[in-house]
């Protein structure tokens, strides 16, 4: 499948982060519910593996992308992108109660702005190496001070270094994610990549779990509301995404293009909750401010004339 055009791959990563507000949201109230943060994780990867073997009986596809996968000769740890998602939903479980989500959102974005900008440096990403220019930067920049703004009216928590640092190591790890694994998309196929996403991920998120005292709530009682559960599909779909997206435009401007989504699709939910905050000027700001993110991001600049 050749790489989409610019314009759709950052389409489609806004998209994506509409999905990711959403599937944040279903997998907090449903560990509110059960009464551990963790949970609403592992059920998560849960019902995203459940997907994923569904794919593998129903798309011939999937199959042999896996077969092309096992002869592509890629390194072992091209195979380890799931890692990053994982590490991130524990990180998220640390910090976020001593940091608030607040502070917590605006070191993960830095952290992931900067891991694209690093990551798309190295050529580690499908889309090749892409220069470390000044619009880059700005890009980078815009993206943290949009989020910034996003959350100036939310509380925040302690200033922890440990779970500031915990946060910003949390945004590298997902930008060296969707690098890993477009490049396994790249060798074989969206869905193969997706699949080892999970299969890798998915254990590493139940191991952590457990570590943090998931089994005592697995009793239950669970909700009925069918869509606190969505997140595991969600989360099939927001893996998609970032394979297509990264191999177009890199690790940088789709995540950019994500946290973007992510604002707009927070906004949505806000309004249209019941007993939700209302529309926020201060997240419509911040959700402009990441379009001018990308935008500037996207310029490419030009050598200026010999003998100038």
């Amino acid at each position: 499948m050749k790489p989409l055009p610019g314009w759709a791959a950052l389409s489609l990563a806004t998209v994506g982060g509409i999905a990711s507000a959403a599937q944040s949201a279903a997998n907090a109230e449903l560990g509110i519910r059960m009464g551990n943060a963790a949970l609403g994780a592992v059920v998560n990867n849960a019902v995203g593996t459940a997907v994923v073997l569904a794919g593998l009986l129903l798309m011939p596809s999937m199959r042999s992308g896996l077969r092309a996968l096992w002869r592509s000769g890629l390194p072992w740890w091209a195979y380890l992108g799931g890692l990053g998602g994982a590490f991130f939903v524990t990180a998220a479980t640390y910090a976020v109660p001593v940091l608030g989500v607040a502070l917590f959102t605006i070191a993960q974005v830095t952290g992931n702005s900067f891991g694209g900008l690093t990551v798309d440096r190295v050529g580690l990403a499908p889309a090749g190496r892409l220069a470390l220019t000044g619009p880059r930067v700005a890009g980078a920049l815009l993206g943290i001070a949009a989020v910034a703004l996003a959350q100036v009216s939310r509380p925040y928590g302690d200033l922890a270094l440990a779970g500031v640092a915990l946060a910003v190591a949390g945004g590298l790890a997902v930008a060296l994610q969707s690098a890993l694994n477009a490049r396994l998309s790249a060798a074989s196929s969206n869905a193969a990549g997706t699949a080892v996403n999970f299969a890798v991920s998915t254990p590493a998120v139940v191991a952590a779990a457990v570590a943090l005292g998931v089994v005592p709530h697995l009793s239950g009682p669970w909700p009925t509301d069918w869509y606190l559960y969505l997140g595991g599909v969600l989360a099939v779909m927001i893996v998609a995404i970032l394979l297509l997206s990264v191999r177009s435009v890199g690790v940088l401007r789709t995540g950019l293009a994500i946290v973007g989504g992510q604002l707009g699709g927070a906004l949505l939910l806000d309004l249209i909750v019941p007993g939700g905050p209302g529309a926020s000027l201060a997240v419509l700001a911040g959700a402009l401010l990441t379009v001018v993110a990308v935008f500037v991001s996207g310029r490419v600049v030009r050598p200026a004339p010999a003998g100038s």
